[in-house]
């Protein structure tokens, strides 16, 4: 019975059991599209990544990302949190890897303590900021549970982002209302309906400003259709989101960073370092970073 090792991290985080956990299986090949679908839903994670060799020698590997239901063209806590597993396991890692994956290629930099030790990873998104349709008011407070009065509009309505994978963003009036969101199941399949494109993509992504300082951001989000009813720390979007607010923000040449936390109310805190670039010439580009911490090892059969 073939077996293979895997690894488990908490990403976007400095303590254990804390942040988002991650599976990863450092050398995935042999395993079928159905056995890696199968293992990701028996590890019950947000995701769970699969590294394999890459199909150009240049690139260090190509990293498959499997939520419990479906396979991800990019996702951020899996590059990070399989950058770090790497990198540790390398003995001497380069400062960068270069991923393969559906969305295009991730380039992943290694993150070092004070003392030199491995932290984390920073990823660089592999597509600039695109947005889609707009998402009406009422639709986002149904899904979240809150009222009408509870979704700002003033800096952005809600839309639909992406730098590799899509989110519907909206703005929350608060951090308490933000609080308050509660999914609901019935709302989500009734968007999902309604907008036939995002059916099986249909993740909101909430957001508020923490009130007295500027750059710093609390944040949920919510995934019910996709097996995820709330996640602790999502990068790709909190990417997305940063690469949102960079591109309204005024000014055509701006290099901005943003502290977002989520997964507070879950009881799971992350603290995720998200920066977007805008230029006048050009596209939005967005990374993500933080830390990581190891927590299981161990080996499957299938």
């Amino acid at each position: 019975m073939p077996a293979y090792d895997f690894v488990t991290v908490n990403v976007f985080t400095d303590q254990r059991f804390r942040g988002n956990p991650l599976a990863v299986i450092p050398d995935a090949a042999g395993l079928t599209d159905t056995q890696m679908q199968a293992i990701a839903a028996e590890f019950n994670l947000s995701e769970t990544t699969f590294v394999l060799p890459p199909d150009d020698p240049r690139h260090h590997a190509r990293v498959r990302i499997f939520t419990r239901t479906a396979e991800m063209p990019f996702a951020g806590h899996p590059n990070v949190g399989t950058g770090f597993v790497l990198a540790t396991m390398a003995g001497d890692p380069p400062e960068h890897y270069s991923f393969e994956q559906i969305a295009g290629l991730v380039r992943v930099h290694i993150l070092r303590d004070t003392t030199g030790a491995i932290s984390g990873a920073r990823v660089a998104a592999p597509r600039s900021l695109s947005i889609d349709i707009g998402i009406p008011v009422e639709v986002i407070a149904a899904c979240a549970g809150l009222a009408g009065s509870d979704i700002a509009t003033l800096c952005h309505t809600p839309l639909v982002a992406s730098v590799g994978t899509s989110f519907v963003i909206a703005e929350v009036a608060s951090v308490e209302a933000l609080s308050r969101a509660a999914p609901d199941l019935a709302a989500f399949r009734a968007a999902a309906e309604r907008f036939p494109h995002l059916a099986g993509h249909f993740a909101l992504h909430l957001y508020a400003w923490i009130p007295g300082d500027e750059r710093r951001i609390r944040a949920r989000m919510f995934a019910p259709l996709g097996g995820t009813f709330e996640d602790p720390a999502t990068g790709s979007a909190n990417a997305a989101l940063a690469a949102l607010l960079t591109s309204i923000a005024p000014g055509d040449n701006l290099d901005l960073q943003y502290a977002i936390e989520q997964g507070v109310e879950m009881g799971r805190p992350s603290l995720i370092i998200a920066s977007a670039v805008k230029t006048g010439e050009g596209p939005v580009s967005a990374s993500v970073a933080g830390s990581c911490v190891p927590v299981m090892r161990g080996t499957l059969q299938v």
